[in-house]
């Protein structure tokens, strides 16, 4: 892992990040967003979705058929008792969530399903907001 300064993180995204955790689906900041732009890792801004790759799945969480090349990495995950593959941000191995073979067969058929907390959103007019829920 890169070295990435955390201390930014709230308290959820770094147990997601970090450890591997999952948000509640329906919670995530990110979820109904439809605004034009780049979706980024959290904890290291790297570029990870572009906007025009997100759909509706009706999973819960963030969807995105596609990732920009090189963006993410991919590990088993045996967790759950059942075999899923884990995306991890490439630049820093933050857990943004996992890929599963049942995302739009018009495009790639995957579906990238993504934690809000573990991305960053950047529109088109360079305004910037966390995907994370505010901390009370």
């Amino acid at each position: 892992m890169n070295d990435v300064d955390d201390s930014r993180l709230t308290d959820q995204q770094k147990k997601t990040l970090r450890d591997g955790a999952t948000e509640a689906p329906g919670t995530g900041a990110l979820l109904n967003n439809k605004d034009d732009g780049m979706y980024r890792c959290a904890a290291c801004d790297a570029k990870l979705f572009e906007s025009d790759t997100k759909f509706d799945s009706g999973s819960g969480w963030p969807s995105f058929d596609r990732a920009i090349d090189g963006a993410i990495k991919y590990k088993e995950d045996n967790s759950m008792f059942m075999k899923r593959t884990k995306a991890v941000c490439a630049n820093c191995g933050g857990h943004l969530g996992h890929v599963f073979n049942d995302g739009p067969k018009e495009t790639t058929g995957k579906r990238y399903c993504i934690n809000s907390c573990s991305l960053d959103f950047e529109g088109t007019d360079g305004n910037r907001r966390s995907g994370a829920k505010n901390q009370t």
